[in-house]
């Protein structure tokens, strides 16, 4: 075995850190808590326990490739570094004034989010570049030199800098970090020409000062990870999973830390679309639940729906415009507090609420026994059934049914009037129902009928909630994949490297201009391929070209996919249909005498996607893959009855308990059929089927979960 074949992905959740190891064909794979004071430290322990189960050594290690939510929770939290932004006279304001917008329109108590920066943080020089990139106020050297001698002892370990349309003249940005150099070398910088240059000054701004505000941070785990990793024999490459789906280096992660806010997340989408293109499905319903979230994305022809802006910390669940945007290249998905660590509690309203609030690993749900008081989700699936005390987690945690119990009478049972199996079954149908919904904004955003979808469910969490999701929602496949239980970990050993590099150029159609076109998407094509090629060095690489466009006085775009001829031979009839073809599957009908504008060019490098087997889909019947007999759905039951037993399990669509059928997974042969109500479960996660759903083996090890006939 080369050390080239062996690959390690890490992804280091809310409360979970999950390992997987890949030895040639063979997956080897671990979750242990977080540790939050210093999360190297879960990671070589993740390590450890792969390696010994691969009966490798740690030097072996060929490449490791990194997901976390480190940026998204210093975000969320506030736990930055001292960051102060400078910004041109006159716009000191703007990441506090937003879009001026009620996202809430009837609420008389609206909460607006706090900026990331307080006033006093945020600076201003006398300097003005117009919408053309002209200087209309030329900025001198001396007032940045004064502006930095003022602020330079006031302890700010990093700078954010955002000047007025600096996307389209970088040049005043870059002077002020000429400055910076020589009289705060100390700080680190960010400049908004680099980290996102992009029109809106709200959004662009935004984005440069959470990268400033998490950049010393981020920079200063990375470093410790490398050097822990070194001090276990570990010295290959370390690349991070980036929140556009791709993988960049470690020095670039480094450098522009905010694109690694939603960089978990896009792992388990990538998962998702690599089952997606084994199964051949072209309509996915993505769901990532894990300790502390649940994520929901639209995959449509196997790839995942991306977006240029998200929001971090919405106050408001499910409202945009309650959070804080980041004007970055994104999956797009929707992410919920709603996780196994999520803490409900009864409002005014004598209502159940679950979320955002997450007992995380430190002290954890009530049932790990660690302190914790409150009941979260993991407790009210113990309570439920759902989850066998003795063997979670592979047998590494016990939870204790009698702490989970306690939480749930104290917490909701006496406030309202109700037994811990009750209260229990409250909070798992209110958190069902957030998922639910949240599942269905999200379709209706994007114009879908989720009826048309299949469900595919990884991380801790999601197996166990998934079958009842599929009843809320009317969807009748489900898909629960071999090694979901750390399914955005596999998904970074899946993921190409790539880099998207985008820049704001005004132009409409009637004024096209195919010259500046073809010299600006040349121009990122380059950008873009030198942070691949910083990756890997020969490896083959594709440009996908992008134009964002809208209606004459429309607020947002529709981005255009281009192909190499129409990117670099550029026609204005031809953007112009394929924006309208775009435009009319998305409301219906275009707009005639309407001039069109185009925004934002984007042209994203990748290496190409890994190819996949296809899967022959086994329906229970007929020979099994493996086998040498045929396994009808009967015959199949029966070879498992020896297996067999069953526990008391909460049906909620019922409305009561059954008796299910418990079995392990690593039991089941390929087309052998479980009949709901069952249990189905293995070491990193717990497979519930519904009474009104039944589940196949397939070759590939995933559980097709559908409902009976």
């Amino acid at each position: 075995m080369t050390q080239s074949s062996i690959r390690m992905g890490v992804d280091i959740g809310g409360t979970f850190t999950d390992v997987v190891l890949e030895v040639g064909e063979e997956q080897f794979s671990t979750k242990v808590l977080t540790t939050y004071a210093a999360p190297e430290n879960a990671i070589i322990d993740g390590m450890q326990q792969v390696c010994q189960l691969a009966d490798v050594q740690p030097s072996d290690i060929g490449q490791i490739i990194h997901g976390t939510t480190l940026a998204t929770n210093a975000l969320i939290e506030r736990r930055g570094a001292k960051t102060a932004l400078i910004t041109t006279q006159g716009f000191r304001d703007v990441i506090e004034m937003r879009t001026e917008s009620r996202f809430e329109q009837y609420d008389l108590n609206l909460t607006i989010p706090e900026p990331l920066l307080p006033r006093q943080q945020r600076f201003i020089l006398n300097e003005r570049v117009d919408a053309q990139g002209n200087a209309l106020i030329p900025l001198a050297r001396e007032d940045v030199e004064a502006l930095i001698d003022s602020i330079k002892d006031a302890g700010y370990e990093s700078i954010a800098v955002g000047l007025l349309h600096s996307y389209l003249n970088p040049a005043h940005e870059q002077l002020v970090r000429e400055v910076l150099a020589d009289k705060m070398p100390d700080a680190m910088v960010s400049l908004s020409c680099e980290v996102s240059p992009q029109m809106r000054e709200y959004e662009r701004f935004n984005t440069v000062v959470a990268n400033a505000y998490i950049k010393p941070l981020m920079k200063s785990y990375l470093g410790r990870l490398e050097g822990q990793l070194k001090q276990q024999g570990v010295d290959c490459s370390i690349f991070l999973m980036h929140s556009g789906g791709g993988i960049i280096s470690i020095e670039s992660a480094a450098e522009f830390p905010v694109r690694l806010v939603e960089s978990g997340p896009a792992g388990g989408a990538v998962f998702a679309a690599n089952i997606a293109a084994r199964y051949g499905l072209d309509k996915v319903l993505s769901f990532d639940m894990g300790g502390t979230t649940a994520k929901i994305c639209l995959i449509k022809n196997q790839t995942p729906k991306t977006s240029r802006v998200f929001e971090v910390a919405r106050t408001y669940r499910f409202k945009k415009g309650s959070g804080m945007p980041i004007s970055i290249p994104v999956i797009d998905m929707v992410e919920i507090g709603a996780g196994g660590g999520s803490l409900a509690h009864v409002d005014a309203m004598r209502q159940i609420r679950v979320g955002p609030e997450s007992a995380g690993s430190e002290p954890g749900p009530a049932c790990y026994g660690r302190g914790g008081e409150r009941p979260a989700v993991t407790d009210a699936d113990l309570v439920l059934g759902k989850l066998d005390p003795d063997n979670f987690a592979g047998g590494s945690i016990q939870l204790h049914t009698d702490n989970s119990k306690a939480a749930l009478e104290t917490v909701l049972g006496n406030t309202l009037d109700m037994d811990a199996l009750t209260a229990a079954y409250g909070l798992a149908e209110v958190v069902d129902e957030n998922m639910a919904n949240a599942a269905r904004v999200h379709a209706v955003e994007n114009g879908e009928d989720l009826a048309d979808y299949t469900m595919i469910a990884f991380g801790g969490a999601a197996p166990l909630h998934a079958g009842r999701l599929c009843e809320k929602l009317g969807v009748d496949r489900l898909l629960v994949p071999a090694g979901a239980g750390v399914g955005s970990a596999i998904g970074f050993l899946r993921a190409p490297f790539s880099f998207e590099a985008n820049r704001s150029v005004y132009m409409r159609l009637s004024d096209f201009q195919p010259n500046v076109i073809r010299q600006l998407l040349t121009d990122l094509e380059t950008e873009a391929t030198k942070f691949v090629r910083s990756c890997d060095a020969d490896a083959e690489i594709i440009s996908e070209y992008k134009a964002y466009m809208r209606y004459s006085g429309q607020g947002w775009e529709l981005p255009i996919a281009l192909n190499k001829a129409q990117a670099l031979d550029p026609d204005a009839t031809v953007f112009r249909q394929l924006f309208e073809a775009d435009y009319i599957s998305l409301f219906g009908r275009a707009v005639e005498g309407m001039d069109i504008e185009i925004t934002v060019w984007a042209v994203n490098a990748t290496t190409p996607t890994e190819l996949v087997e296809p899967v022959e889909v086994l329906t229970g019947s007929g020979e099994a893959a493996g086998n040498k007999t045929d396994v009808s759905p009967a015959s199949a039951e029966m070879s498992l009855a020896e297996k067999k037993r069953t526990r008391t399990l909460f049906d909620p669509a019922l409305g009561n308990s059954v008796e299910a059928t418990v079995v392990l997974r690593h039991d089941l042969q390929d087309g052998q059929l479980v009949e709901g109500p069952a249990v189905i479960t293995e070491d990193e996660t717990t497979i519930v089927l519904p009474s009104s759903r039944q589940a196949i083996r397939q070759s590939d090890g995933c559980i097709d979960v559908r409902t009976k006939s």
